[in-house]
């Protein structure tokens, strides 16, 4: 408690970064209290709480603290405008769309794939290698975990998921290591090599998909052997929380432990300490030792193996089928994510949640408001990926050598 109350104790309430911050909770406050179980119908709350955010914000800003000023003037802008939309709605919409223990069961789901390709696309980078391949990786773990867990179904049974899931690995591996001959090895533009593995697992997952399962798709018991919930019977009763965490996917929980042991790796561990040189300034690296093919042939491929045990979660976890490019993007807003959380495991956690949840309320939006809402929210993990890109939440700056092929002298 004394050292709790010490760092209480030392926070300058005044300082611009503590002012920014406030007004980043006075912006989300703006929008929190036009919606459920509060539901202001007075459009002056959220103006208000907007405007004092915004001022907030521009008053950090102009004292150099660009990135929680900035911060805290996007949030006022959108807790003004969600906060006015959602009073010109009526309470019995707003009851319907805005139930927060189904959202946030939803945006845990909607974030898991995300988190795969993200932490995946966080090891290849660090290296050195952009990896703009996580939708291929994430697509080729999609069909090759189904396509397991249904070739293993006849004589694995109900653990047939574990099956899916090594071949997800091992096919996401595989996508990777040709990433990695030819980024590393060729040194070829590694954004062109990227975009050539996306293709080529769109046409290889397409025509095996068309080939093994034609008109009729995958099998409708996909859910018997799928990867399985985690029920926990002394969560699942508790209020708001237990609809949460009550029962959760098994790769949802392996996604929080993957973040932790990122976390310790990447930044406390002399491994971790490799991989960052090696993405940071390859050249040192090399003159102390350190062999930055080898490390970067590593990163490469194992990003490729956690991609796509995002993938298998969609197909086995998820959606319990495979469509043809059912990724559908998701794993460039993973690498949206990784820009977004500059590169670290939690903020790009983060960052996946709340693209997460616009997922999930794009989902509930259309029962109430009409399709065109929806769409509207799944367009706006794109334009926060743009706000980070742009700058205006600090700048977005990747590894220093991310991108540029190492020649060894």
């Amino acid at each position: 408690m004394t050292a709790i109350a010490h760092r209480i104790g030392g926070v300058r309430w005044t300082s611009p970064k503590t002012i920014g911050i406030f007004g980043i909770v006075l912006g989300v406050a703006a929008a929190w209290l036009a919606l459920p179980p509060l539901e202001s119908r007075s459009a002056a709350l959220p103006l208000l709480f907007g405007l004092l955010a915004v001022a907030a914000g521009i008053w950090a800003w102009t004292r150099d603290q660009r990135r929680v000023g900035g911060g805290a003037i996007i949030s006022g802008i959108f807790g003004i405008a969600l906060g006015l939309f959602a009073t010109k709605s009526s309470t019995a919409h707003l009851d319907q769309v805005v139930v927060w223990s189904a959202l946030g069961a939803a945006t845990l789901r909607y974030a898991t794939p995300l988190t795969f390709a993200a932490i995946g696309g966080l090891y290849c980078e660090r290296s050195g290698v952009i990896n703009v391949a996580l939708e291929g990786m994430l697509l080729s773990g999609a069909f090759f975990g189904i396509w397991g867990a249904i070739w293993a179904s006849s004589w694995a049974g109900n653990e047939a998921w574990i099956v899916g899931l090594i071949t997800a690995g091992l096919a996401g591996m595989a996508f990777a290591a040709i990433h990695a001959i030819w980024a590393i090895q060729f040194k070829v533009d590694q954004i062109i090599s990227g975009t050539a593995i996306n293709f080529l697992a769109l046409g290889i997952t397409g025509y095996l998909f068309i080939d093994k399962y034609g008109d009729s798709g995958t099998p409708g018991n996909v859910t018997d052997y799928g990867i399985p919930d985690i029920h926990i019977p002394f969560l699942q009763n508790w209020y708001f929380i237990g609809p949460i965490i009550g029962q959760l996917n098994l790769m949802i929980w392996i996604s929080f432990a993957l973040l932790v042991a990122t976390y310790f790796f990447v930044f406390r561990t002399p491994y971790g300490l490799r991989l960052r040189s090696v993405g940071e300034h390859p050249r040192a690296a090399d003159t102390v030792g350190i062999s930055v093919y080898k490390v970067r042939y590593i990163a490469v491929i194992a990003s490729g193996a956690i991609a796509a045990m995002g993938g298998a979660y969609l197909s086995l976890g998820f959606v319990h089928s495979f469509n043809e490019n059912m990724t559908a993007g998701t794993g460039f807003i993973g690498l949206a994510a990784l820009v977004f959380g500059k590169w670290r495991p939690f903020p790009t956690y983060m960052a996946a949640l709340l693209f997460g949840f616009s997922s999930a309320l794009a989902d509930r939006l259309p029962s109430a408001y009409g399709n065109q809402w929806g769409t509207l929210f799944q367009a706006l993990p794109y334009v926060l990926t743009l706000i980070a890109v742009a700058g205006v939440i600090g700048r977005s700056i990747g590894p220093a050598a991310a991108g540029r092929p190492y020649v060894k002298q």
